[in-house]
């Protein structure tokens, strides 16, 4: 097995045992729901408390720069975005020549559904580029991007930043089935 094979694995093992099947069966209410008042989130043009929202389409995400600390909560919709764009949209573009992905222009999705495909999209999308890197293209800097580290390095990064936001989508989803002590619905 190649490095990159290793890495793409790394990370693909954990894409179908732990998080893809976690987030079967979301909700639109669980994508927007707001554990804590003031979360950051995703929310139609135009309706956002923040100082920042970044949108193209019909929906903008919430944030501002330098961000508040604490960090505010955010919602699942938030996080997922966070990865799709952030994440994994970045590298597609930068790393793996796909279409350039911009916070300030991308098209937020406004259901559950929608970000899952967006999600499966870019995911696939990064997972088959990092399994095409060679040995020599890990051990160098990307030619593009901001970024200038080894390319091992920074895909090992995606895939902290993926397992680390993927728990707390899980958590998330924990705390809602278990909101009051009650079980809404299994998932």
């Amino acid at each position: 097995m190649t490095r990159s094979e290793q890495l793409a694995d790394q990370l693909d093992w954990y894409w179908r045992k732990n998080l893809r099947p976690r987030l079967e069966g979301l909700t639109d209410e669980e994508y927007f729901w707001e554990p804590v008042r003031d979360c950051w989130s995703i929310r139609p043009r135009g309706t956002s408390p923040a100082l920042i929202s970044e949108r193209s389409g019909e929906w903008a995400v919430d944030y501002v720069f330098p961000g508040p600390v604490p960090a505010p909560v955010t919602t699942i919709a938030w996080r997922l975005a966070h990865i799709i764009v952030s994440c994994l949209g970045y590298r597609v573009g930068w790393y793996f020549g796909g279409q350039d992905v911009d916070s300030a222009t991308f098209a937020y999705a406004g259901t559950a559904d929608d970000a899952l495909k967006q999600l499966d999209d870019m995911y696939g999308k990064c997972n088959a580029g990092v399994r095409d890197l060679s040995d020599a293209d890990l051990e160098n800097p990307p030619t593009v991007g901001p970024e200038r580290f080894p390319m091992e390095n920074r895909i090992l990064h995606v895939n902290r930043e993926l397992i680390h936001h993927g728990a707390e989508i899980s958590l998330l989803r924990d705390l809602y089935r278990w909101q009051d002590g009650v079980t809404q619905r299994r998932i």
